[in-house]
This record gives C-alpha cells, structure tokens and sequence, in this order.
C-alpha cells in the first residue's frame, strides 16, 4: 500500500510543483491513518520534495531546450543576438551623430 501511495505520488503531473506544506500536511495525514509512522511520513516528505525538485529542474531544462530548437527553425534572434545588433545600432548612432556635429562645425 505505502509502496503503489508512492508510486502514484511520483507519477501526478503536477507533483514538481507541490509546497512543503502541502506535502508535510499530506504525509501527517498518512501518519494519523496509520498508513505511515511518523519517521516515514518525514522520510516521505523529503523523499518527495527531492525528486519533485529533480523533476522540476529537469522539465524546465527539457521547455529551455525544446523553445531553443523551435526559435532557431523560425529565424528568430536570441538574446546575444539581439544585444550585439544594439551595439551596431548605438556605435552607427554614434558616427552619425559625430559627422553631423562635423558638418555643423564646417558649415560655421
């Protein structure tokens, strides 16, 4: 019983995202039924938490990986990219503003 508890715990989607207490308040109503002594209960807890926080960590690195593939197939700029074209931008702004000020100077 405590084993298949488990097991269905573990395989619930939303389970990377359950709080601490949503999780200590679950395992001391297992304690209080019986189904879990109390030293099993935090054992169960933190158990949970630590592969709840891997699966997390896990699915975020899996959505990182899965929105660099599709942006670089759609032709999209990343962030570097993005960065290293506002330095063009500024550093032609800059010329351009040091030319006029140029042509002021010799029109004066």
């Amino acid at each position: 019983m405590k084993e298949l508890l488990k097991n269905v715990m573990y395989a619930g989607v939303g389970a990377a995202f359950l709080t601490r207490e949503k999780l200590e308040e679950l395992g001391k109503e297992l304690a209080d039924k019986g189904s879990l002594s109390v030293e099993e209960g935090k054992a169960f807890v933190e158990d949970f938490l630590k592969k709840s926080e891997s699966a997390k960590n896990n699915l975020e690195q899996w959505i990182g990986r899965k929105v660099d593939e599709r942006l670089k197939t759609c032709c999209c700029a990343n962030t570097e990219e993005l960065a290293e074209l506002r330095r063009k931008v500024e550093t032609l702004e800059a010329a351009l503003a040091q030319e006029k000020n140029c042509q002021q100077d010799e029109q004066a």
